[in-house]
């Protein structure tokens, strides 16, 4: 059986012989390649090599056209900073919306309009090519919260909830519009998974989440299905209190910072949905032995259930030991070698 068969059969609720291997690599990537990550990010062919390798070398099952959060911003006209070897950061203190009367005149951008959007899209169509049946492609967007802060600014957004809930639902709605435009061109490249990163989210308390997140992560999941491809939901930091109204957004796999505890998290989401993660990317996959690793990981799957994929909480950091990345892919092969004899 394929990697991408193992990850399709799994979000296809049929039985899998093992947990699919499916962690971020960004940086790690990068620098296994020995590439600027400047280059990385806005070098579709040379993100497409670092994953490759990434994934041939450590026997992950997925490729993934992630790399930092400034895409779709970056083509609407956001001011983009970039750095030699750090990831692109946008510009908070000139944010694109910093007079919210303009998103009443902004179009979403084509993303076939030679911008980083598309960028993407030829990372997700070169993976498709190179990886062709072998490993599942994962495209990426950004969630309507993340969105809307790289456009607004993060601090000036968090104001906005309560000093204009008309001008945050519209910011919104034109967030998750660009990302399913976004999302259904990464699709038609080959991508059979779409992340959705909503780093901004875990910000909000549960009840602005349940009135302005929720709805637009829903519309953009049912696009996103309807489309024909599966959804990850990836959001930084602790989303424990507001797991109980993201269990209605749709999301077939819901990747968990380490902050969240995954005992938690099953409970709180039900049976359905797919958990990743969630050992802490620092304390235990940078600085921990393949042994601990594996013990983290043991302790995550048993709180899980058979509805788990291996991962980190977040990124794998750089730097982090090989022996320890190969652990991740080691711990779904003891698993599988257990299942064989239990028959």
């Amino acid at each position: 059986m394929t990697s991408r068969q193992l990850i399709l059969d799994m979000l296809d609720r049929k039985p899998a012989a093992r947990p699919p291997v499916m962690p971020l690599t960004m940086m790690f990537a990068a620098d296994l390649i020995g590439v600027p990550y400047r280059k990385y990010a806005t070098d579709y062919k040379t993100l497409a090599e670092g994953q490759l390798r990434t994934a041939e070398i450590f026997g992950f099952d997925h490729v993934s056209v992630i790399s930092d959060p400034a895409r779709e911003a970056a083509d609407c006209g956001a001011t983009i900073h970039f750095f030699d070897n750090q990831p692109p950061a946008l510009d908070e203190e000139n944010a694109l919306l910093k007079d919210k009367a303009s998103l009443a005149s902004m179009k979403i951008p084509d993303p076939f309009g030679g911008g980083r959007m598309m960028d993407r899209i030829q990372g997700v169509a070169l993976l498709r090519e190179k990886a062709g049946k072998n490993f599942a492609v994962e495209g990426w967007v950004e969630g309507p919260c993340a969105e809307a802060a790289d456009l607004r600014g993060i601090n000036t957004l968090m104001l906005d909830f309560y000093d204009d809930e008309d001008f945050v639902r519209d910011l919104f709605a034109f967030a998750t519009d660009m990302a399913i435009v976004f999302a259904k061109a990464q699709i038609s490249a080959g991508a059979d998974v779409v992340g959705v990163g909503d780093a901004a989210a875990s910000l909000v308390g549960p009840d602005i989440y349940e009135a302005f997140v929720l709805p637009e992560e829903k519309r953009l999941c049912e696009a996103i299905h309807q489309a024909g491809a599966y959804v990850r939901l990836h959001i930084c930091g602790n989303i424990t209190n507001s797991l109980k109204h993201i269990k209605y957004a749709g999301f077939d796999i819901i990747d968990l910072d380490y902050m969240v505890e995954i005992a938690t998290a099953r409970s709180q989401l039900g049976a359905d949905p797919i958990l990743l993660g969630n050992i802490d990317p620092v304390s235990v996959m940078l600085n921990q032995t393949p042994e601990k690793i594996k013990s983290a990981l043991t302790a995550c799957h048993n709180a899980a259930g058979e509805r788990y994929i291996v991962g980190a909480g977040c990124e794998i950091p750089r730097g982090t030991p090989h022996e320890n990345v190969a652990a991740l892919r080691g711990f779904s092969e003891a698993l599988s070698l257990l299942n064989t004899r239990a028959k």
